[in-house]
C-alpha cells in the first residue's frame, strides 16, 4: 500500500513538526536538514508524480539547466560530493532527475515525501498556533510550521489567446510536457515564445518538424553554451576542490564559482575590449556575464556587450531580415535573464524554420488550423507554448493559504507580494517560504540559494524551540522596508529598465508590476540575513 493510498483511507489529521509543500531541490533538503540533522517530524507533498520539482515537469527537447552541473548541486555533504560524477557541462532535465532521486535514496528522504497529492488550501488556527493544510485526498496535516519550496518557476503562462479552444490540432505548455514525449515528425509546428526556454526549444523542433514557425514578440539575447562531456580529469580536479568551490560560490554576487573582471568596459581600448569579449564568448555560458565588472550597472559598459552580441547574430543568421529581426534592440544584455544555446540563431538558416515578428504582426486569433497574425494565417498542426511562468509569485497564490483572519496570500499581495527577507510575509505566522519574492533567487545559482534559505529557516526554528516560542512573523515596518531595499538594490543597476521582464511580471497580464528577486548579490544578502538572527532576529516578532 503506497503512503498516499494510506492517507486517503484515513479521516483524522496527521500531525507533524512541519509541512513542507514541494519535492525539488528545496524540499528535499529542507525534509532532510529538518528530519535528519533537527529530529523534527516533516511531511512533504508534491502534487507531482515523482520528485524533481521544476525538473519533473519541465521534460521539453533540449531543457537542460543554464547553470553549469558541478556546481548546481547540494553542498552539504562531502560524501554525496564525491559518489555522484556529473556527465556533460550543462545537465539536461534527465540527469537533474536522476541527481535528485540518487540523493532521497542516500539519505532516506521518500518515506515522508507524499506525491500526486495536491494542496487545496491551508488556515492558520491562532488557538492552537498550528497550521492545516487540506489536500485532494482527503486527509488534512497539522503542523506548527508550513514551509514552501514550490519554486520560482512552477506555474505554467499560457497566454489568453482568443480561439485557442477551437484548434484542431493539439497544443502543450513547456513547463508541462507529455513525459512520454511528443512525436513532431512531418508536423507544423509553431512556437509562441523566444525566451530562455524558447531559445532551448527551436533547435530541437527544427530537426524534427516538418516546418517550424516561431513566433516572436521579443528579441533575445543569448551566448552559446559550448556544452559538452565532462572528462574524468575535469572531474577529478573539481572532487579535490569542492571545498574551495563551495567557499567560492558563497562569497560572490550569483552564487557561481566564477569571479567578475574587477574592470569597466570603459577603460580598455576597443580592440581589448573586443578580445575579452570574445576569449568569454568562447568560453560560452553565464561567464560571458563576468567579462566587465559594470555591465549590468552603466548604460554605456552594457552597449558595448549588447554591440558584440548584436554583431554574433548578424554573422550567425545569412538573411539580413531575418538577422535584423533577431537583433535585440529595446533593452541591453542581461536585464533580462541572459539564455544560454546551442545553436540558436544558426537554426534560422535552416528551409524548414520561418520567424514572425508579433511587433509588426501581432497574434490577432487562433484559428481551427492554425494562427492568424495581422500579416495572415499560418497553417500549424502543432502549437508549442514556449511562454514563461507567473514567475514567483504564482506558485504560492495558488497554495490558497489563509492567514489567522482568513485574508489569502493572493489577497494580502493584491499590490504585490510584501516580505521579509523573502522568507516570510506579515499576518501569517510561522509560513516559511523557499526563495521566495524578495529574495536572490533566479538572480543566483539556485542550489546556494536554497541552502542558504533552508539552514537560516532551521536556525530560525530551533531558536523558536530552544526558548519555547510559539509562532514568529514579520513585522509590517520590516517588510515595508525590506520592500525598499530590494528597490534601492535592483534601481542600483539595469535589470528593471527591461520594462517587459518577467523579473517585474510584465508577462502576465494584469499582474503588480514590481521588481521581485533581490539583486543586491547572494553573498550581501546572506549577510544581512546572518545579522539580523544575530540581533536577535531583528524586525521579526515571535511569541
Amino acid at each position: 500500500m503506497t503512503q498516499t493510498t494510506a492517507a486517503a483511507e484515513s479521516t483524522s489529521p496527521q500531525k507533524v513538526d512541519a509541512v513542507v509543500i514541494g519535492a525539488g531541490f528545496a524540499g528535499l533538503y529542507a525534509l532532510h536538514k529538518l528530519r535528519n540533522d533537527m529530529g523534527l517530524k516533516v511531511q512533504v507533498v508534491d502534487k507531482a508524480g515523482g520528485i524533481g520539482g521544476t525538473w519533473y515537469w519541465n521534460r521539453y527537447p533540449g531543457a537542460r539547466c543554464d547553470s553549469e552541473s558541478y556546481y548546481y548541486s547540494y553542498s552539504f555533504s562531502e560524501e554525496l560530493e564525491q559518489e555522484w560524477s556529473w556527465s556533460e557541462r550543462y545537465p539536461d532535465h534527465n540527469e537533474i532527475r536522476r541527481y535528485l532521486t540518487f540523493v532521497a535514496d542516500k539519505f532516506d528522504l521518500h518515506r515522508d515525501i507524499r506525491l500526486s497529492t495536491t494542496v487545496t488550501g491551508a488556515s492558520y488556527d491562532a488557538a492552537r498556533d498550528r497550521w492545516t493544510v487540506r489536500t485532494d485526498i482527503g486527509q488534512d496535516i497539522e503542523a506548527q510550521f508550513l514551509i514552501t519550496a514550490v519554486g520560482c518557476l512552477s506555474t505554467a503562462n499560457v497566454p489568453d489567446i482568443p480561439g485557442l479552444a477551437d484548434f484542431r490540432g493539439d497544443w502543450y505548455h513547456t513547463g508541462h510536457w507529455p513525459h512520454e514525449g511528443v512525436d513532431l515528425r512531418g508536423k507544423r509546428v509553431g512556437q509562441i515564445g523566444t525566451g530562455s526556454t524558447g531559445i532551448q526549444l527551436a533547435p530541437e523542433l527544427a530537426k524534427v518538424a516538418d516546418h517550424l514557425t516561431v513566433f516572436q514578440r521579443t528579441a533575445n539575447y543569448s551566448i552559446p553554451a559550448r556544452n559538452a562531456p565532462l572528462t574524468d580529469a575535469f572531474q577529478t580536479e573539481v572532487k579535490e576542490t569542492y571545498r574551495d568551490i563551495r567557499d567560492w560560490a558563497k562569497r560572490v554576487t550569483n552564487g557561481h564559482p566564477f569571479d567578475i573582471r574587477d574592470q569597466s568596459a570603459l577603460e580598455v581600448e576597443e580592440a581589448e575590449r573586443r578580445r575579452i569579449y570574445e576569449q568569454h564568448w568562447d568560453t560560452g555560458g553565464l561567464r560571458f556575464r563576468a567579462a566587465f565588472r559594470d555591465i549590468l550597472t552603466d548604460r554605456d559598459a552594457n552597449e558595448t556587450a549588447s554591440d558584440f552580441i548584436r554583431s554574433k547574430i548578424r554573422e550567425a543568421v545569412k538573411d539580413p531580415d531575418t538577422a535584423e529581426k533577431l537583433t535585440p534592440t529595446d533593452h541591453g544584455f542581461a536585464t533580462k535573464r541572459p539564455p544560454i544555446d546551442t545553436h540558436y540563431f544558426e537554426t534560422y538558416n535552416r528551409d524548414n524554420v520561418t520567424l514572425v515578428d508579433l511587433r509588426a504582426a501581432p497574434i490577432e486569433v487562433i484559428t481551427e488550423n492554425g494562427i492568424c497574425t495581422a500579416d495572415g494565417e499560418h497553417e500549424l498542426d502543432v502549437i508549442v507554448f514556449a511562454t514563461g511562468f507567473d514567475a514567483f509569485t504564482g506558485s504560492l497564490e495558488a497554495l490558497n493559504i489563509a492567514a489567522p483572519d482568513g485574508h489569502t496570500l493572493r489577497d494580502s499581495w493584491q499590490a504585490g507580494p510584501q516580505t521579509y527577507l523573502g522568507v516570510q510575509t506579515p499576518g501569517f505566522p510561522n509560513l516559511f517560504m523557499i526563495t521566495g519574492p524578495g529574495s536572490p533567487s533566479v538572480l543566483c545559482n539556485m542550489p546556494v540559494a536554497i541552502e542558504q534559505h533552508v539552514e537560516w529557516v532551521a536556525q530560525c526554528i530551533a531558536h523558536m524551540r530552544e526558548g519555547g516560542l510559539n509562532r514568529v512573523e514579520p513585522a509590517p515596518d520590516a517588510a515595508g522596508e525590506w520592500v525598499a531595499e530590494v528597490n534601492r538594490a535592483a534601481n542600483a543597476t539595469l535589470l528593471p529598465q527591461a520594462s517587459t521582464s518577467w523579473y517585474l511580471g510584465a508577462n502576465v497580464p494584469g499582474k503588480p508590476q514590481m521588481f521581485l528577486p533581490y539583486a543586491g548579490g547572494m553573498a550581501h544578502y546572506a549577510d544581512i540575513c546572518d545579522d539580523v538572527a544575530r540581533d536577535d532576529y531583528r524586525g521579526f516578532v515571535f511569541s
